[in-house]
């Protein structure tokens, strides 16, 4: 039997939505008779377009584990705030010994990242995107980390509201490098 790349991504476009295997790990038990094999898989969905899930599957078959995967991912799907292409405003997840760092970026940069964060990045539709994985570099660790920052991230008009403020004020003084997000230049 061949043996199969561990960080193997694979890209399937189905009713709008795109699913990104992350990682997929083989994993054996020792019994009395040799050893058994089982597969786990991460995988990210998205629609390109602010909202993105994420599923652990487990199964006796790769085939099996991707779809539970899927089927999980498609369960627990998030919407992350999204302007100009890019997060709204820079922030760390954190799980377990795994943190990363996630920082807006402005157009032309493109997604700065390792694999399982650009396949994050992909699936939620982000193009710009500065991110630094600190601590544990273990994909289930980074997964759960991203996501933890894209649940607490803040829309601009969450944040205006929060600070009793306009929308329309908190976009002219906000800025991601040189340009500033309440002009269209």
């Amino acid at each position: 039997m061949a043996r199969m790349g561990r960080n193997k991504r694979k890209e399937a476009v189905d009713d709008g939505f795109v699913d990104k295997i992350v990682h997929i790990n083989r994993v054996a038990k020792v019994v009395k008779g040799g050893r058994r094999f089982s597969f786990t898989a991460i995988v990210v969905v998205g629609n390109g377009e602010g909202t993105v899930g994420v599923g652990y599957g487990k199964a006796n078959e790769v085939p099996e584990a991707i779809r539970k995967g899927t089927v999980k991912a498609r369960a627990n799907m998030v919407e992350v705030p999204l302007v100009d292409g890019t997060i709204a405003h820079q922030i760390q997840g954190h799980a377990g010994a795994g943190s990363v760092l996630l920082k807006p970026a402005s157009p032309g940069t493109g997604v700065i990242a390792g694999p399982a964060v650009r396949a994050i990045m992909d699936a939620v539709g982000v193009r710009n995107l500065l991110s630094k994985s600190l601590g544990s570099n273990n994909p289930n660790n980074v997964v759960r980390a991203v996501f933890d920052g894209l649940r607490r991230l803040e829309s601009p008009a969450q944040y205006a509201h929060r600070l009793g403020k306009t929308e329309e004020e908190v976009l002219e003084s906000y800025t991601v490098g040189e340009r500033v997000w309440g002009s269209r230049a």
